[in-house]
């Protein structure tokens, strides 16, 4: 589908463009402000809106209809964030703690490669909580940010071909942990038992945008 038709809208929202007939894209600087807006969107009574799927940079707004084009952007205009974006991220309690034994492959890499050592890197990787940007390649797959800023690294230069299922990995301002075996170039730091998603809850998925998520090292570790 073509994007077309650009209109800068006042205020923090930034740019919306019209997505073919039925959708509107607004686009941000990054994936906290999509976390932000996304919570003010669901909020707001936007005309003719069925779904808001929120992605890295940006959010898909989608419509019942060509008609709803119109007073959705004029709505829009309108509209200023429910909280600040660094509000976003702040909870008292994580809504999903994850015990992950620390033993990946990659985690080696990962300490030489921020200059920590590994026990260094484990502490980052527990001691700040994530929260969930948006959904991946993957059913239950979450791409998560917020994280201690020293451990963005690189993916791997050689993707592997299998990854197991609950493999926890690093990839630039990421963390993930793969929901099933899949091939996959993120740097693997460790392993968790937790079940990112099962159609038989009422929530298949664990992880959903905006929750927050901390990792925590299990005995094992």
């Amino acid at each position: 589908m073509t994007v077309t038709s650009e209109v800068h809208v006042p205020g923090e929202l930034g740019t919306v463009r019209e997505y073919g007939d039925q959708a509107l894209l607004l686009e941000f600087d990054g994936t906290a402000a999509v976390l932000a807006w996304t919570d003010t969107l669901q909020h707001a009574d936007l005309p003719g809106v069925l779904d808001i799927v929120p992605a890295s940079r940006t959010v898909l707004l989608k419509l019942a209809g060509p008609r709803y084009l119109a007073p959705t952007r004029q709505r829009l205009k309108t509209l200023r964030l429910r909280r600040p974006i660094d509000e976003q991220a702040r909870a008292t309690q994580p809504d999903v703690v994850i015990e992950v034994t620390y033993d990946g492959a990659d985690l080696a890499d990962v300490a030489a490669l921020t200059g920590l050592s590994v026990d260094e890197v484990v502490a980052a990787h527990t001691g700040t909580p994530w929260q969930v940007g948006f959904g991946g390649f993957a059913p239950g797959f979450a791409y998560l940010i917020g994280g201690d800023p020293r451990l963005q690294v690189p993916r791997r230069a050689e993707p592997r071909t299998r990854v197991p299922a609950g493999s926890v990995g690093l990839a630039g301002e990421f963390s993930g942990v793969y929901p099933r075996e899949s091939p996959g170039g993120w740097q693997l730091i460790g392993r968790t038992a937790a079940v990112l998603f099962d159609v038989t809850r009422a929530q298949p998925a664990l992880l959903t945008p905006g929750m927050t998520v901390a990792f925590r090292a299990d005995r094992q570790s």
